[in-house]
């Protein structure tokens, strides 16, 4: 039980860290200090799915699973967990990388907007 709880408890910290870096620049804009946080987790979220790397989270949580008497599963979070959500055909090469770009460009953007409303403020 306790292992199948604490498999839940990680599954819930990685979704919410995947949540971060694709919508983290919006609680950067109203709580600048946060970007200390979110810019590397941006980083770690580009690059992992640029380079087709398994997010840490996924093996424990996999691990946790298996302990607990449950089945574990293949491959990274978005692929078993997102993906069966969002795109039930499964995840793709291109697709996974289009999903790094596009956590970037959206938090390009926002950190663009940030920094014009600063400077802008700062002219008045």
């Amino acid at each position: 039980m306790l292992y199948h709880l604490s498999a839940d408890l990680i599954l819930i910290i990685h979704l919410a860290f995947v949540l971060f870096v694709a919508l983290g620049g919006f609680l950067v804009l109203r709580r600048p200090r946060l970007m200390c946080l979110h810019l590397p987790a941006v980083v770690w979220g580009a690059l992992s799915e640029f380079l087709g790397v398994i997010c840490p989270l996924t093996p424990l949580e996999t691990t946790l699973r298996e302990l607990g008497g449950g089945t574990g599963y293949e491959g990274d979070f978005i692929g078993h967990y997102i993906t069966a959500l969002i795109y039930p055909s499964g995840l793709t090469r291109g697709l996974q990388i289009a999903l790094g770009f596009g956590a970037l460009l959206l938090n390009m953007a926002i950190y663009g907007y940030w920094l014009l409303r600063k400077r802008q403020s700062r002219n008045k």
